[in-house]
């Protein structure tokens, strides 16, 4: 009986495999992500006409990635460099990608890849530039900056990266003046905007909030800017125009929430604890995995004396982050035990 059926073994596995391969090529073709938006739909559509396209799969992972989601950004990047094995462009965004994700050596090594094909790729150079400035190996960074540059003295973000290296440096004169200069060949170069108003207000320079100001001006969508000049009033204890920046900001977007952690600190200031507690208890049902929000929402309730429930935010906020000293050192004042 055995022998009768194992000779028919590997048309079954075949058959199985074929299936497996169809659920998958399913998977991939119908994931609902790629219906979310009318243009990922259509170039959904033009992939499945033209598979080995690899530039639809390149614009796929663009699409992707400005909708956050990076995992399929990377897959459709890493096609088009299958498909395309001598376009240095879809390695720098494997290498971009997987930098934002913090996998630094696979980054490395994809933007390797796109040097290799492309010796004068900006764009790897620059991004291989922003890993050693996170390792702070400034040499390096410069060096690879330079390189960018000796090809396009115009080149706006290797000026701006050279302004992070300067500012990382604490040279905060020639990091000025290196976003001053991406500034000159892109006027419309927010980053660099947004960073010349983070510094001049380190400086408790007002001109700070000039620049602030146009950097919100290039792009309303971004609440940072918005948040940053309610920083800079928040500093000088102007709390009411400092309320009424974060206020914006959290009308603009409601999950911005660095913005409610300054309203609940401004409000703690002025002695409204309820209404403080308010905006932290918002922090924590946007931030679960933040021992911050439970710390601080915990001293609003001991401010309260709501003390059990000051004491379980406090050992929830210990639970996050065994080494954080102010719930630990709050529990010890309240005389309970940390362990």
């Amino acid at each position: 009986m055995k022998g009768s059926w194992t000779k028919f073994l590997p048309i079954v596995l075949g058959i199985l495999f074929f299936i497996a391969c169809n659920d998958s090529k399913k998977t991939t073709e119908f994931n609902p992500i790629y219906n979310s938006e009318p243009a990922l739909k259509e170039i959904t559509e033009s992939i499945s006409k033209s598979p080995n396209d690899a530039g639809l799969y390149y614009s796929r992972g663009k699409m992707l990635h400005k909708i956050k989601q990076d995992t399929l950004a990377i897959k459709d990047f890493k096609m088009a460099a299958s498909l395309d094995t001598n376009n240095a462009t879809y390695y720098s965004a494997v290498g971009d990608l997987l930098f934002e994700s913090k996998d630094l050596d696979g980054s490395v090594v994809w933007l390797q890849k796109a040097i290799s094909k492309n010796p004068t790729d900006p764009k790897a150079h620059l991004k291989i530039a922003k890993l050693f400035l996170y390792t702070k190996d400034y040499p390096k960074a410069f060096e690879q900056i330079n390189i960018v540059m000796r090809k396009d003295v115009y080149n706006p973000e290797a000026y701006f990266l050279k302004g992070m290296v300067y500012k990382d440096m604490k040279d905060t004169a020639k990091a000025i003046s290196s976003f001053q200069s991406a500034l000159q060949v892109a006027p419309d170069y927010k980053e660099a905007t947004v960073q010349l108003g983070l510094i001049y207000s380190a400086k408790n320079d007002p001109l700070a909030i000039k620049y602030l100001d146009n950097a919100y001006k290039m792009d309303s969508s971004d609440v940072f800017p918005m948040y940053a000049r309610g920083v800079y009033f928040q500093n000088h204890n102007q709390y009411e125009e400092a309320k009424i920046e974060f206020r914006r900001c959290i009308v603009k977007n409601t999950h911005f929430v660095d913005a409610y952690f300054n309203m609940g600190y401004i409000l703690m200031q002025q002695d409204s604890i309820t209404k403080s507690f308010n905006f932290y208890d918002i922090a924590v049902k946007l931030q679960p995995d933040n021992p911050t929000a439970y710390y601080d929402r915990g001293v609003c309730y001991e401010m309260l004396n709501k003390l059990p429930d000051a004491i379980n935010d406090y050992r929830n906020a210990l639970k996050l982050d065994t080494a954080y000293a102010s719930p630990k050192n709050a529990l010890r004042r309240l005389n309970i035990k940390t362990h």
